[in-house]
């Protein structure tokens, strides 16, 4: 019975578009002799029409309608003497018929420009008309000689004309030569060397600053990506609700004849107050105020407070961010806080600090290096597993940790927080020291890797992968603080286990922290309608104990989720299972949290 409302809505969406089908037919059909594209290209521009004709005087009618676009398609097609006849067959049910001899196709000879008032350098008048892009003995279509006009004048305009503009062209059709000759008539202007920046509307900002960040010096050559690299630096900020850079008007050039760049900047509220909220059957609630001021000192800055309370990882903390920091797409990061974490395999209390660079590469893509400190208090039960039999070692033990943190995140996917094509990767290398009650050095790295592939038009089915590697080298399990191990189970990891839940249990049941980890996942990403998306999923994962992962202890979840897509991003809520349940391990886990899972 459940399933009958369903087998009849789908029924019926199949008879309304059979119906729709049936009611809609072309409005001419086309007679002749032609190849199948240029057939296809003709049918789409006759069109198609509600019913057949009810008299010979509508289906008249509209095979002189058919033959009118029939022949704008073939002139634009470069058939110039095409020989078309509206035809009308059938006394009781009359249709309409458009008989179609193409003709010869019409070839393109060598396309010239002639420039008008003022020419460029002999350099770009070349590199303009080889953008033209059009060869002697190409079908001579009109939408290409249009498309060559643009690329000349978009050439002239990345070598510095920026005033470049086309005027009308000439096109002689040569109907006993059977060519079309294109003739541009370009207007280059004048050459356009840069000034400086003009801060028409800075709002908090120092004009200074922002005249640090154009990538031209005075005198340069106009370029219309350096002036778009000038927006994209004051976008990376993230403090503005509007950027505006432009070249000034002509009437603005100086003395010098050189021409400024003019930016207007929109501030963002100075100050937004922000609360979230998570939870999951695996890692409990977490609530998050951040409190955060843009543009404190003028300079595009992002000064955020955090306070957050969660079952297993609260903090209070403070970061700073301070963009282009001496050098464009350089972002200085420092950050402060307390952190307490209390997990099944360890409690933490420490102070951290960090100061780190992050350098831009391309658009989305950056690098970071430098240090952190945690200092506080560790308690962990662990077990030595190299004596016979394992003994308990309990650590009530204060540390200081100084990390060398570097990493690189490479974008190549279409979106943030919904990607539907593309792929990502994260690489990080931390080497680290541990001083205090214990010494140890040691190295840490991790790699993720995630790909995405629409299986449909407009991607409205996704398949997603994610890979994640890590390992330590140099320490030991016991050495080791246990923040610095590897876990895996959650949200985020292994979906259908608690957090921490794939490692193997110490005796005490304390999830046992590893030297190296490996994590898989599929996903199946179906759109339905436009606010929907269906997910399907399996994930995979293993935590080792020596310095190299090892998959024989491989623990597989799988599980289904829904997605509500808003413009920020879409909201998660996923159910999962683990495919090879242990005694202790939940039947199922749910999880709820704003992006993705990878």
């Amino acid at each position: 019975m459940t399933f009958r409302p369903i087998l009849f809505l789908a029924a019926l969406a199949t008879c309304s578009l059979a119906a729709q089908a049936a009611a809609a037919e072309p409005r001419a059909a086309i007679r002749g002799d032609m190849d199948a594209e240029l057939r296809r290209l003709l049918e789409r521009a006759v069109g198609e029409v509600d019913g057949a004709p009810e008299s010979r005087f509508e289906a008249r009618r509209r095979a002189q309608g058919a033959m009118s676009a029939a022949e704008a398609l073939l002139r634009s097609e470069a058939y110039y003497q095409p020989v078309l006849e509206d035809v009308v067959e059938g006394e009781d049910r009359p249709s309409a018929i458009v008989a179609v001899q193409p003709g010869r196709r019409f070839l393109l000879t060598q396309p010239t420009i002639s420039w008008i008032e003022t020419a460029p350098d002999a350099d770009s008048a070349a590199d303009a008309l080889e953008a033209v892009g059009l060869k002697p003995g190409d079908p001579g279509r009109a939408v290409d000689v249009i498309a060559g006009e643009g690329r000349a004048v978009a050439t002239l305009s990345r070598n510095g004309y920026a005033d470049a503009r086309a005027e009308a062209r000439r096109v002689v059709v040569d109907h006993a030569a059977f060519t079309v000759a294109p003739e541009y008539r370009i207007n280059s202007g004048r050459l356009v060397l840069l000034d400086g920046v003009v801060l028409q509307r800075a709002g908090r900002t120092n004009p200074a600053w922002v005249a640090g960040l154009a990538p031209w010096t005075e005198g340069d050559r106009y370029d219309p990506e350096q002036v778009a690299e000038l927006e994209r630096r004051l976008l990376d900020t993230g403090v503005y609700d509007g950027v505006g850079v432009a070249l000034s008007p002509i009437g603005q050039t100086n003395a010098d004849g050189h021409r400024p760049v003019i930016v207007n900047l929109t501030d963002r509220p100075r100050r937004v107050i922000e609360a979230g909220a998570t939870w999951s059957t695996a890692e409990g609630a977490g609530v998050d105020f951040i409190w955060t001021r843009y543009n404190r000192f003028g300079r595009g800055d992002t000064l955020r407070l955090e306070t957050r309370w969660a079952d297993i990882d609260s903090r209070i903390g403070a970061d700073l961010s301070l963009p282009h920091w001496r050098k464009p797409g350089r972002t200085l990061k420092l950050s402060a806080g307390v952190v307490q974490e209390d997990t099944d395999a360890y409690d933490r209390t420490a102070l951290v600090l960090a100061a780190e660079l992050q350098q831009r590469i391309g658009r989305t893509s950056y690098f970071n290096y430098g240090l952190g400190l945690d200092a506080g208090q560790y308690n962990e039960n662990r077990y030595d597993f190299t004596s016979t039999p394992p003994s308990a070692v309990t650590f009530d033990r204060d540390l200081a940790i100084v990390t060398g943190r570097t990493s690189a995140y490479i974008d190549n996917s279409n979106d943030p927080l919904n990607p539907t094509k593309g792929w990502r990767m994260t690489v990080s290398v931390q080497p680290t020291a541990v001083a205090g009650e214990d010494t140890v050095l040691f190295l840490r790295s991790e790699s993720q890797a995630t790909a995405y592939l629409p299986l449909q038009d407009q991607a409205r089915t996704v398949l997603a992968g994610r890979l994640r590697i890590g390992a330590i080298i140099g320490g030991d399990e016991l050495s080791v603080p246990s923040d610095r191990l590897f876990y895996s189970g959650g949200g985020g990891s292994v979906r259908g286990y608690s957090y921490q839940g794939v490692n193997p249990e110490l005796p005490d049941e304390t999830p046992r922290g590893g030297l190296s980890l490996f994590e898989t996942s599929l996903e199946v990403r179906h759109d339905i309608g436009q606010s929907f998306q269906a997910v399907a999923f399996v994930d995979a994962g293993a935590v080792g104990f020596q310095e190299t992962p090892n998959l024989t202890n491989m623990r597989y979840g799988a599980g289904v989720g829904v997605r509500y897509k808003l413009p920020f991003g879409p909201i998660r809520a996923d159910i999962a299972v683990p495919l090879d349940k242990r005694e202790g391990d939940s039947a199922f886990q749910i999880y709820i949290s704003i992006g993705q899972a990878f």
